[in-house]
C-alpha cells in the first residue's frame, strides 16, 4: 500500500511539472489576387501582412494563415470563403483587393458569424446600409480617398475635369468621391473595362475634350498600361493628372518611370511618413523583400496589427465574438499612417495627404508626401450604418 501511493504521488508529480500544452493556433483565411497584371496587389497584401507576424505570432498568439489565390474572379472568392467556412472552420478572415470580390464574398464571411477584416476594399454599400458589426475595414471607404483627390484637384485651382474608371463598384464609388469635393465642371466621364488593354478610344476623347485636369482610377496593371498610353499619345505633356493613390503607387512608378513626374495624387500613408510604426515597417520591408513597396502592403501590415491587438487583449479567445470584436473597435494598435481610429460603421477616421511624384536625391522619380488635403476624415456612408 506504502509502495502504490509513492508511485501515484510520482505520477502526479511528473505530470505537474509537464509543459502547458502549446496553444491551438488561430487560422486566418486569407483570399486574395495573386495572378494576373493585378497580382502584385494581392501579393503585396500577403507579404505585408506576414511581415506583421512576429515568430508565426500576431499579439502574442500563434496563427495559422491560409492563403488562396481568387484570380479577381467573384465567384472563385465566393467558393473558397465557403471551403474555410465550412471545412476549415475558419473564423477571422481578410485580403480581399477587389470590390466585386468583396460583394460575393464578404456578406457570406460576416452573415455566417466570423469576422472579416479589409486590408483594401471598402465598397460604398457595406460601409453604409449593408453595414455589419463583424465587418471592418482598415484601409478606407471607397470614396474617400477618391474625395481627397477631388479636394486636391481643386485646391490646385483646376476648373475642368474629364474622369475615367472601370465598370465595377470601386470605379463607380472612385467617380461619386471625386465629384462630390471636385467643385468645378466634369468635361467628360467614361467607364473602362476591367480587364481593357487598349485605352485609344478614350484618350481621343480627353483630348477632344479639352478639360484642365485628368482623374483617372485604374489600379494595379490597369494604372500602368493606362499611363504608359497617356504618356506616349503626348498627353502628359499637355494635360495634368491628379489621381488617388491606386493609381499611382511604388510598382507602378517603377514601371513608367520619369513620364509620371509632376503628377499630383493623394494618400493616407506614404513610405516617407516620419512615425516610429512605419519606420519599422519599412525597415522591415527593405530588409525582407527586395522590390517596391506600395499602399496595399502598408495596409495589409495595419490588417494584421488590428487583428494582433484583437487576439492580445482577448487571449486569443474568438469564441467570445462580443468581446472580440470590442476589441477590434478600440483599434489598440500603432498605425503606419499616424492617428487612426474606427468610425460609427467600423470604416477608418483618418488624415488624407497631397503627394507628388519628384525627382529624388539619386535622379530618380519618387513619391513626394507634399502637403495635407483632409484632417479626421470619415466617409459618406456612416450615417446609413444602423449597428
Amino acid at each position: 500500500m506504502i509502495l502504490k501511493k509513492a508511485l501515484l504521488a510520482i505520477s502526479v508529480s511528473a505530470f505537474a511539472v509537464l509543459p502547458a500544452l502549446a496553444q491551438d493556433a488561430v487560422k486566418i483565411g486569407m483570399i486574395t489576387t495573386l495572378t494576373g497584371p493585378a497580382g502584385y496587389l494581392g501579393q503585396d497584401v500577403r507579404d505585408g501582412f506576414k511581415l506583421a507576424m512576429e515568430d508565426g505570432k500576431l499579439g502574442g498568439v500563434p496563427v495559422d494563415l491560409l492563403v488562396e489565390d481568387d484570380g479577381l474572379k467573384p465567384g472563385q472568392g465566393k467558393q473558397i470563403a465557403e471551403r474555410f467556412l465550412n471545412e476549415d472552420k475558419i473564423k477571422l478572415f481578410t485580403g480581399i483587393v477587389f470590390s466585386n470580390v468583396a460583394g460575393a464574398t464578404v456578406p457570406d464571411i460576416v452573415d455566417s458569424g466570423a469576422f472579416y477584416v479589409s486590408p483594401n476594399a471598402g465598397p460604398s454599400n457595406l460601409a453604409g446600409k449593408e453595414c455589419n458589426e463583424n465587418y471592418f475595414v482598415v484601409s478606407w471607404q471607397n470614396d474617400s480617398l477618391h474625395e481627397s483627390a477631388g479636394q486636391l484637384a481643386t485646391n490646385l485651382g483646376y476648373k475642368k475635369a474629364f474622369i475615367l474608371a472601370p465598370n465595377y463598384q470601386a470605379g463607380k464609388d472612385a467617380l461619386a468621391g471625386f465629384k462630390r469635393y471636385f467643385k468645378g465642371e466634369i468635361a467628360g466621364e467614361i467607364y473602362t473595362r476591367l480587364d481593357q488593354t487598349d485605352f485609344a478610344a478614350e484618350l481621343a476623347q480627353v483630348r477632344a475634350a479639352k478639360p484642365d485636369v485628368v482623374f483617372q482610377f485604374h489600379p494595379g496593371g490597369l494604372g500602368i498600361t493606362f499611363l504608359r498610353q497617356y504618356e506616349q499619345a503626348g498627353l502628359m505633356k499637355e494635360i495634368p493628372m491628379v489621381v488617388a493613390e491606386p493609381s499611382m503607387d511604388g510598382v507602378t512608378l517603377a514601371a513608367v518611370g520619369d513620364a509620371a513626374l509632376g503628377l499630383n495624387l493623394t494618400s493616407h500613408w506614404n513610405s516617407d511618413f516620419d512615425n516610429a510604426a512605419n519606420k519599422k515597417f519599412m525597415d522591415a520591408w527593405n530588409k525582407a523583400y527586395n522590390r517596391p513597396v506600395t499602399y496595399y502592403a502598408a495596409q495589409a501590415y495595419d490588417t494584421a496589427l488590428a487583428y494582433a491587438s484583437a487576439l492580445k487583449a482577448t487571449d486569443g479567445n474568438i469564441d467570445d465574438a462580443d468581446a472580440f470584436r470590442a476589441a477590434l473597435r478600440k483599434a489598440d494598435f500603432e498605425s503606419v499612417r499616424g492617428k487612426f481610429s474606427f468610425g460609427p460603421n467600423q470604416h477608418p477616421v483618418q488624415d488624407w495627404y497631397a503627394l507628388k511624384v519628384e525627382k529624388g536625391p539619386e535622379g530618380k522619380p519618387i513619391i513626394k508626401t507634399v502637403g495635407e488635403v483632409f484632417k479626421d476624415h470619415g466617409d459618406a456612408y456612416a450615417a446609413e450604418c444602423k449597428m
